[in-house]
């Protein structure tokens, strides 16, 4: 018998691929009333996150971040958004231990990386429907 999955919690953030990352922030601090509250570079991936959130919440907290992802190198991000554009591009769950949550996928450790905020994350190789599932692990 299979052992049960490793149980997700809360939708952690849900990530936009873009271009320029200012352009795309300006956007939903001027029309939705969202906040930055976070600008970084991952050097390791390439990336600038920059993470917005309504008044009021922030990052591990009750209400799901939108993290917009703007590729700064070749790799999978830059070559995703040349390939389909701006838009969504995964969607994150936490979880209370990624080491766990991958061997219950089927997963190796080697997939964990350091993410946004300096987190353990890791993608999925397999989702539903082919979209991208990303995990994180959230202190407690």
């Amino acid at each position: 018998m299979a052992e049960p999955p490793t149980p997700a919690g809360p939708i952690d953030h849900v990530a936009l691929i873009t271009g320029d990352a200012d352009r795309t922030a300006r956007w939903y601090v001027e029309h939705l009333g969202l906040r930055v509250v976070h600008d970084e570079f991952v050097a390791a991936v390439g990336v600038r996150l920059v993470w917005l959130y309504p008044q009021g919440c922030a990052p591990g907290g009750t209400a799901a971040g939108l993290q917009l992802l703007e590729p700064h190198r070749p790799g999978p991000p830059l070559t995703h958004l040349r390939e389909r554009g701006e838009g969504l591009h995964h969607v994150c769950f936490a979880v209370a231990d990624l080491g766990a949550a991958l061997r219950s996928a089927g997963q190796p450790a080697e997939d964990e990386f350091t993410g946004g905020y300096g987190l353990p994350c890791a993608f999925l190789a397999e989702s539903a429907g082919g979209e991208l599932v990303e995990l994180v692990q959230r202190p407690a």
